[in-house]
């Protein structure tokens, strides 16, 4: 651990707030507040990921030091690290919620690696910072072992995310109402040590919008685009209007490829709100997220928004859209022209369709798109949501053999009895215009089978498994968070003695409280 090196950049080259007291309260005219994590009783490793803590030159034996344990458990600071908390404001569900910031996360600081690439780490769940607002800044076992393993299972799925160094627990009991019902109960506290370039979000630059601290959001857009867009330095000049316009049309592009990556495993956030986006592109804060079991494209995982689902799956590009838009607003100060703000968002919606249908092209291993096949893809998808498809097994079945009928698709369907006769010409139909479209393509059948299985997972983090991991955890048994951290780690290949992680959900599993939906209570 004495190895690592920080550098600190974005406590020594922004704005600081002025109150060094962890006293919850509005905070001005800054980008965060120093702030220590609260030190906890008897913590103890849990699991870590070697390939997160090779980013950041990390050995097996430095993972498993009790030096490594004290600095991932608050308790200790590493040397050269500089903790804080950042503010940041956000849209929650469509309103304009203020100032929310790193509530129960205290950055440690940005680490240099051998490479000169920057990892900034974060714990998640190490006690109070002044944005706690009227939380405990803590987080529980069964929140955490969702994020720690969701951030690996994404990466390894090709899907541009946070990543997750460590999970440990602390050795205390925390107070949470799961379902926010008035039942609240006693759980396993935790953290997990999250890993990204930078955790600036769309939020970090409306409040400063807001409360138009217009020097503040310069100073952070001079930064952001310094430190991880410097290429656009060749091109324009620091504080041109232009190089904002050219930074933001960057934003939009690589926020659209992450969603596209969630359309293709069937992934759905649950809780897509401004401060919950990545600048980089990146899937951030594992909240109630969940993975589609049946397609269904009005699902979403949050019990917070069942009643408007807001973020439901097919609603997750025009959400982004929407968020992009309010980081147009919060930008356009530092412009003072709308159209180049709306030249990028427009583009993004044409990006948008453009990356959809070539993904679908790939899941379904047509060669190439061809004006048209949004035909195809439009009607399996309406297909796929009559009765109860499993949307995984559905995509893999057709990566591994020839469907010639509804038979050979009864692995993924979670209600045999409801398919009917009109279902089965339906699908007939169907099967016979794709493979008509698969006979336009030159590909050999083998090589195009391989190439669906690249892009259609085998395995995926569903989240009945998780639960079954929690509650294994919460008795004290952890072999099953790391026997799925090993599972996700090879997502689109068979893996011995496996088999049972990628079946449908089980019934149980239902209604089973977090195996269905989920509140955001963490």
């Amino acid at each position: 651990m004495k190895d690592l090196h920080f550098d600190n950049r974005f406590v020594e080259q922004l704005p600081a707030d002025p109150d060094t007291k962890n006293a919850r309260r509005q905070v001005h005219n800054a980008c965060y507040s120093l702030v220590n994590p609260t030190p906890v009783s008897s913590p103890q490793l849990v699991s870590y990921a070697s390939e997160a803590a090779a980013l950041i030159d990390l050995s097996e034996s430095d993972c498993n030091s009790g030096e490594f344990l004290q600095i991932m458990a608050g308790n200790s600071i590493a040397g050269g690290s500089q903790p804080y908390a950042m503010c940041y404001g956000g849209h929650q569900f469509g309103n304009w919620a203020g100032q929310l910031g790193d509530g129960r996360a205290i950055n440690l600081g940005e680490v240099t690696n051998k490479s000169a690439q920057h990892w900034t780490l974060q714990l998640k769940g190490a006690g109070e910072t002044p944005y706690s607002r009227t939380a405990d800044g803590l987080a529980v076992l069964r929140s955490s072992i969702r994020e720690y393993i969701c951030s690996e299972a994404m990466h390894h799925l090709g899907v541009p995310t946070t990543r997750a160094l460590c999970l440990l627990t602390t050795g205390e009991q925390v107070m949470r109402d799961i379902m926010y019902d008035g039942h609240p109960a006693a759980e396993p506290g935790a953290i997990v040590c999250r890993m990204a370039p930078s955790f600036i979000r769309f939020g970090n630059f409306q409040i400063f919008a807001a409360r138009d601290q217009l020097t503040e959001l310069r100073q952070l857009a001079d930064f952001t685009i310094r430190h991880y867009f410097p290429h656009l330095l060749e091109q324009h000049s620091v504080g041109e209007p232009e190089i904002y316009a050219a930074w933001f049309a960057e934003v939009c592009g690589s926020t659209v490829s992450m969603i596209v990556d969630w359309m293709r495993v069937g992934f759905v956030h649950g809780v897509m709100n401004t401060d919950n986006m990545s600048i980089h592109g990146l899937t951030i804060d594992y909240g109630p997220y969940g993975w589609l079991d049946n397609f269904d494209p009005e699902w979403t995982p949050n019990t917070t928004d069942a009643q408007h689902r807001r973020y439901r799956y097919n609603q997750q590009p025009n959400i982004a859209l929407w968020n992009l838009y309010q980081l147009a607003n919060s930008l356009y100060p530092l412009i003072e022209d709308t159209k180049p703000l709306e030249t990028a968002l427009e583009q993004m919606q044409v990006d948008y369709q453009h990356q959809w249908r070539l993904m679908m092209a790939g899941k379904l291993g047509l060669e190439q798109y061809q004006h048209g096949d949004e035909m195809i893809f439009e009607k399996l998808e309406k297909l796929l949501a009559v009765i109860e498809t499993d949307m995984t097994i559905f995509y893999r079945l057709l990566s591994e053999k020839t469907i010639t009928g509804v038979e050979d698709l009864l692995e993924a369907y979670y209600r045999p009895e409801q398919i009917t006769d009109r279902y089965r010409s339906d699908m007939a139909s169907w099967l016979h215009s794709y493979q008509a479209r698969l006979s336009d393509d030159s590909r050999p059948h083998r090589e195009r089978l391989q190439a669906m299985q690249k892009v259609n997972p085998k395995y995926i983090f569903r989240n009945y498994l998780a639960q079954q991991a929690i509650d294994k955890s919460e008795q004290g048994d952890h072999s099953m968070v790391n026997e799925l951290l090993q599972l996700v780690r090879q997502p689109y290949v068979e893996q011995p003695g496996m088999q049972q992680y990628a079946a449908k959900r089980p019934d149980w599993a239902r209604s089973k409280v977090g195996c269905s939906m989920l509140s955001c209570s963490s």
